[in-house]
C-alpha cells in the first residue's frame, strides 16, 4: 500500500510540473459484496464530480435452494484518480479489473465478465473449446466470499434458516472480474452468447461511450 501511494504521488507530481502531460481516461468495473459497492458508490458521489458512475447492479443468482447476491459497478474517471479505488476495493476483498483508452485502442474487441469464479472458469473452457481465439487480459477474485442465503422455496422458520446460513457461506464462493480480448469480431456475439447462457454478466465496451 505504501508503494501504491508513493506512485500515486510521483505521478500527481509529474501531472502538476509537466503542462503537456495528458491524464488518460479510463474505466473500472468493481465487484463485492453490496456493502463494498455501496461505500465505493458514496465515495464517488462525494468526489464532486471527478468520478463518474455508469450503472452499478444488484445481482441475485438462483442455485437451486440457494440465492447467490453480489453487487458490480463501473466508474468513469482520469486513470489517476481511480488508482485510490483500487487500493480501497483491495483492501476491503473486492475484484477490480480497470480499462484504459490505450487498452482500447490496442484490443478493441474487449468486455468484462462478472460472476462467481467457478462459473467463468467453466465458461471459459467451453469458449476455448469451441475454438474462439480470445485472452483473459486481466483478473481478479473477490478475497470475502459473497453472501447465500434460503431462497423462498426452503419453508423453514427464519431463525433456523439464519443457523444454517454460516455453514452455506462456509461453501466459500469466490466473485470474479475478468477483462476478456476476443481476436476476431464475428465471434464476440458467440462468446456473450456462450456467457450470458451461463448466467456471467457481460459488459461489452462496444456498448460503451468513449468520448465524452
Amino acid at each position: 500500500m505504501i508503494e501504491d501511494n508513493i506512485r500515486v504521488l510521483r505521478q500527481a507530481a509529474r501531472v502538476s510540473s509537466d503542462s503537456n502531460y495528458k491524464v488518460e481516461k479510463a474505466w473500472c468495473v468493481i465487484a463485492g459484496d453490496a456493502d463494498l459497492v455501496d461505500d465505493i458508490a458514496y465515495k464517488a458521489i462525494a468526489s464532486n464530480h471527478k468520478i463518474r458512475i455508469l450503472f452499478r447492479e444488484h445481482v441475485i443468482l438462483n442455485d437451486g435452494k440457494l440465492d447467490k447476491k453480489f453487487d458490480f459497478i463501473m466508474l468513469h474517471a482520469n486513470a489517476l484518480g481511480l488508482n485510490d479505488y483500487k487500493n480501497a476495493v483491495t483492501k476491503k476483498g473486492g475484484a477490480y479489473v480497470q480499462v484504459s483508452m490505450n487498452a482500447l485502442s490496442a484490443e478493441p474487441n474487449i468486455m468484462v465478465f462478472v460472476a462467481p469464479d467457478d462459473v467463468i472458469r467453466e465458461t471459459v473452457s467451453v469458449i476455448e473449446k469451441s475454438k474462439i481465439s480470445f485472452a483473459i487480459l486481466q483478473e481478479s477474485q473477490t478475497t470475502r466470499f459473497i453472501d447465500i442465503e434460503f431462497n423462498n422455496e426452503v419453508k423453514l422458520p427464519n431463525f433456523i434458516k439464519s443457523m444454517l446460513k454460516p455453514f452455506y457461506n462456509a461453501n466459500e464462493v469466490v466473485l470474479s472480474a475478468v477483462l476478456i480480448s476476443v481476436e476476431k469480431e464475428m465471434d464476440i456475439n458467440r462468446v456473450q452468447s456462450i456467457a450470458t447462457s451461463n448466467r456471467i454478466f457481460v459488459i461489452d465496451f462496444k456498448d460503451i461511450v468513449t468520448e465524452e
